[in-house]
């Protein structure tokens, strides 16, 4: 295993919560009766056909990491950092807004729930890029990818997703283990930007706390700078977990747009277990020092959960 026991349970419980988030989400935004429209502009045009989205979403998808490359050869940071702002924004206040619609008590108009949903999540973008605050980075990963999510699942179809799934993996298998990119810009994120996309829980063994505890008592007053300065002459020794955002997103799209086409959210559930234990056994198999895709071992979980519901389904039993 590559992190503690209790490190790898808090991975799977932050994963799993924003798969449940993510259900609710699709849930709101999929409601037969009750039909929720995306805000900000984000609802997709009713002439976008799924059969066409996977080009889309792969040409979006490789503009996107070209400007990344493109701007960390810049040294951009300032506008990496307003981007991720943005995006986040607007992610959380989707989510939210989900939330905000259906548990509406009074009746607000959904105008000002949007309103509400986006005067809510500025702060916490704010907080989460340009603050760094430990809490308030994994509180906002667990609505980020559920609001991500509700945007794309409207243009896929089940063989799209199973196309996705399976081209992401490619691409995952290679970036880490052929090109080692993905832990570059990883270490990018977290060294220069100091922000990370994707769940990210520091930790140390007892020997590095008591040092850690003994230079916050000595410098309480001095700025996160200073006392990173002071981490480093005693060589304070921090281990990071983290578990990339692809790696949650995916799994909840496909999750969602399996309710999407079937209205079941057992179905939904059954591929949210399948992609929960594979990130699970991923987890129990890795090493320390090694580096791991794991969007492939979850693809397989999401492949065999798809499976199973096809099977229940056939029985009439879901």
């Amino acid at each position: 295993m590559k992190h503690t026991v209790k490190i790898t349970l808090i991975l799977m419980l932050m994963f799993l919560i924003t798969q449940l988030i993510g259900l609710f989400v699709i849930q709101v935004y999929n409601d037969k009766v009750h039909a929720v429209e995306l805000p900000y502009g984000t609802e997709p045009p009713p002439e976008v056909q799924t059969d066409t989205s996977i080009l889309s979403l792969l040409i979006s998808f490789v503009i996107a990491i070209s400007i990344f490359i493109l701007l960390m050869k810049l040294n951009a940071e300032t506008f990496i950092r307003i981007w991720f702002f943005v995006v986040i924004s607007l992610a959380v206040a989707l989510a939210l807004y989900a939330v905000l619609v259906r548990f509406n008590l009074f009746s607000i108009d959904t105008l000002y729930l949007s309103i509400i949903a986006m005067v809510i999540s500025i702060p916490l973008a704010y907080i989460k890029i340009f603050k760094r605050n430990i809490m308030v980075h994994n509180l906002t990963e667990l609505l980020i990818y559920p609001g991500i999510a509700a945007v794309f699942i409207p243009i896929l179809n089940i063989m799209g997703i199973i196309i996705l799934l399976l081209l992401i993996s490619l691409y995952d298998i290679w970036a880490v283990w052929h090109t080692s990119f993905m832990q570059s810009m990883a270490k990018y994120q977290i060294n220069n930007l100091k922000i990370f996309g994707g769940f990210f829980v520091p930790y140390a063994d007892k020997k590095s706390k008591l040092k850690i505890k003994q230079i916050k008592e000595k410098y309480q007053n001095k700025s996160d700078k200073f006392m990173e300065d002071k981490f480093k002459q005693a060589k304070v020794k921090v281990n990071l977990a983290i578990l990339g955002g692809g790696d949650v997103v995916f799994p909840i799209i496909t999750a969602g747009v399996f309710y999407k086409i079937t209205g079941s959210l057992a179905a939904s559930l059954i591929i949210t277990a399948f992609a929960t234990i594979a990130l699970f056994v991923l987890f129990i198999m890795a090493r320390k020092g090694k580096f791991y895709p794991a969007m492939p071992f979850l693809t397989i979980g999401l492949y065999l959960g798809m499976i199973v519901d096809w099977i229940l389904m056939s029985l009439h039993i879901i």
